[in-house]
Order: C-alpha cells, then sequence, then structure tokens
C-alpha cells in the first residue's frame, strides 16, 4: 500500500472534485489505457488498473471519506483492497463502460470490439521522387469515430439500452426437437443493445464519413509495386476496437533517360563513329549531377561504361548500385564533298589491309573453297 500513488493525482482531480469531474476524467484514462486498445501494452495495462481502482474508492463516498483520513492504509483495514483483474474491473463497472464505449465491459462485451477496415491509397511518384525519397501530403474520404457521440450512437446524455428481445445476449434461442439453435438477434444484429435516442450527427452509427489529409514519408529507393502500411490510419473500430491502417502503393513514373534495373540505373548515349575511333571525354547526366565519361579509341557499338555507386539506394540497407552507360555509334549523314572525300579515301585504305589479309589467309590455307 505504501507504494500506491495518491488517488486524486491518479485521476488528476482536485480534493473536492464532484462525481462528474472524477467520471469526465475516468472516462479520458480509461480510453487512453484500455487494454483493448493497447494489446500486449503491460503500462498501459497497470495505468488502466490504478485509475480504475482510484475511481472506484472516489466515487463511493463511504470509500472516500475513510480514503480522506487515513489514506491507503485506512482502505487495506476496511477490507478494500483493489480489483483482482480485469474481469473485476469490467465487472464492476458495467454501465459505465457501456455508456463511454457503446459497449458493456464484461467479458462478453469485450469480444465484439472490432478492428476497423483496413484502406488502399495508390500514389504516384516520379523516378527522382523514388530515388531519393520524398515526404508529401494525401487526401482521402474515411469513416471515423463521430466526436459528438464518441461512437456510442447515442444522442449526449443517453446510453445504449439492453436489447429486450434478446437480453443484451445478442443472439437468440429456440428449441427444435432435441436441439437448441441460437440464431443472431433480429432486433439488435448481435449487439445486445438497443439505442432508443440516436445521435443526431452520425444518424445512430457511431461514425462519421471525414476528409482528412494524412502525411507520408516515402523512403528513398521504393519502386513500383512497393507498398507503404501507415497503422492506425485506416477506418475506426467499432465499440472501442483499434483502427485499421492505410496502406499505400507505390507506382513510379518511367524517366526519358535513365533505365532501372534493381538499384542500377541504365542510360543510352549516342557518340560518333568519329569518336569511337579516336576517344573522346563526354559528359554524361547522372542521378546527382552530371560526371566526365573517357571514352577510349576503338570503342564498339553496344560497350558498357559503369559509375560506381551513382544508382539507387537499396530499400535493405542503404547502399546505391551503378550507373552503367550504354553507347551506341551512330552512321553520320547528310555528309558534304569533303567529307565523302575523306571517307572514300579511308575507304581504300580499309579496303587495301582487307585483301590483303584475305590473300594471306589463303595462301596459309586458312579457309576451303566449298563445293
Amino acid at each position: 500500500m505504501a507504494n500506491k500513488r495518491d488517488y486524486y493525482e491518479v485521476l488528476g482531480v482536485n480534493r473536492d472534485a464532484n462525481g462528474d469531474d472524477l467520471k469526465a476524467n475516468y472516462r479520458k484514462l480509461a480510453l487512453k489505457y484500455h487494454p483493448d486498445r493497447n494489446p500486449g501494452d503491460k503500462s498501459a495495462e497497470d495505468n488502466f488498473k490504478e485509475a480504475s481502482e482510484a475511481y472506484e474508492v472516489l466515487r463511493d463516498s463511504q470509500k472516500r471519506n475513510i480514503y480522506d483520513q487515513f489514506g491507503h492504509q485506512g482502505l487495506e483495514g476496511s477490507g478494500f483492497s483493489g480489483f483482482s483483474g480485469f474481469d473485476d474491473i469490467f465487472s464492476s463497472f458495467g454501465g459505465i463502460f457501456e455508456e463511454f464505449f457503446g459497449f458493456g465491459g464484461g467479458r462478453r462485451s469485450r469480444t465484439r470490439a472490432q478492428t476497423g477496415a483496413d484502406l488502399r491509397y495508390d500514389l504516384t511518384l516520379s523516378f527522382m521522387e523514388a530515388a531519393f525519397g520524398t515526404e508529401t501530403e494525401i487526401e482521402l474520404d474515411k469513416m471515423e469515430t463521430c466526436p459528438t457521440c464518441d461512437g456510442s450512437a447515442c444522442e449526449p446524455g443517453t446510453h445504449p439500452e439492453t436489447c429486450w428481445q434478446c437480453n443484451g445476449m445478442g443472439q437468440v434461442s429456440r428449441n427444435q426437437g432435441f436441439f437448441t439453435v441460437r440464431t443472431t438477434c433480429s432486433q439488435c444484429r448481435g449487439t445486445g443493445q438497443s439505442i432508443a435516442t440516436p445521435c443526431k450527427h452520425c444518424r445512430g452509427t457511431g461514425q462519421v464519413m471525414v476528409n482528412k489529409k494524412v502525411a507520408v514519408k516515402i523512403p528513398a529507393g521504393v519502386n513500383t509495386g512497393s507498398k507503404l502500411r501507415l497503422t492506425g490510419e485506416g477506418e475506426a473500430g467499432i465499440y472501442g476496437g483499434l483502427p485499421g491502417d492505410l496502406y499505400v502503393f507505390i507506382s513510379v513514373e518511367a524517366h526519358k533517360f535513365f533505365e532501372r534495373r534493381n538499384t542500377d540505373i541504365i542510360c543510352r548515349v549516342d557518340i560518333s563513329f568519329v569518336q569511337a575511333a579516336l576517344g573522346d571525354t563526354i559528359t554524361i547526366p547522372t542521378l546527382n549531377s552530371e560526371k566526365k565519361l573517357e571514352i577510349p579509341k576503338g570503342t564498339q557499338p553496344g560497350d558498357l561504361f559503369r559509375f560506381r555507386k551513382e544508382g539507387i539506394p537499396s530499400l535493405q540497407n542503404g547502399r546505391r548500385g551503378d550507373q552503367i552507360v550504354q553507347v551506341s555509334v551512330k552512321t553520320p549523314t547528310g555528309l558534304n564533298k569533303k567529307q565523302e572525300m575523306l571517307l572514300k579515301e579511308f575507304a581504300k585504305i580499309e579496303s587495301g589491309k582487307l585483301s590483303h589479309k584475305l590473300k594471306n589467309i589463303f595462301k596459309n590455307g586458312s579457309l576451303k573453297e566449298s563445293t
């Protein structure tokens, strides 16, 4: 008992707080730390139990009077030792949880909490946005908990009532010979409750359609088919259930110069046959800027050159691929007379070299005449 916090401090109220203040503050804490909204979170469970115990004492005038005079030790002497577990809490506060969450607090009702639907959003990125990552904002319509009734589906100040047909069980039973058949209650559709005064804002559904903007951080290296998961950005849950998730599917636009292959990028550049024969230095665009590429003498069509670490970052480890440059040797067109003359002279020289080479091949018997 000595290690317990002050109950007024736990609920965040003054020592003269009235019943409405106690209830309002406990509601906030119960919504925040409810075990259905924090699965597997031991800290949230402890906070939920602590708040429930504080509210149980301070809402009861007799327990509160003992606590105000003698503290935790006085309560222990009077026989109050707190709650044994969640079922004990839900059993004591069943009506309160029905008002808070729109459903009862017992073991049966807790199982009715439903996770909200997942949503999908298709996002198109430019080649550069996908390569380097970006932050953007998307806009979507989705169902969220009604702010007027806080999801209870009831007009403020009212609460759901137990269904008269199934007595809150959500099912009705009827005997057929030796068998008992249970079916979903047609009156409450399995919820176990009826709403006498539906919320006007959401028309008794507990949810409203909203248009929401969501910030999305795109990591560097995504590609068409990549999928991002935004936890809790789907549609609101029902009966206190967790919200669903939002899945963002990525599509990347093609680039006019670069082509992606895994983390490498490929580009194709044209060079003249003179550059290919004599060599040259040319400027190549990269993802970041430009780089100089040395074209060696005698470069052939289709030859490949590589710029290390100028490609796309890997989503797994962040390492960048390479940029591969493929050259294409272009045949000149629209030659003037002087160019034609020089090429013809060049052709004569090449022809002489070829003839000499063929003579040597036949002389050495490397080729046989076809029959």
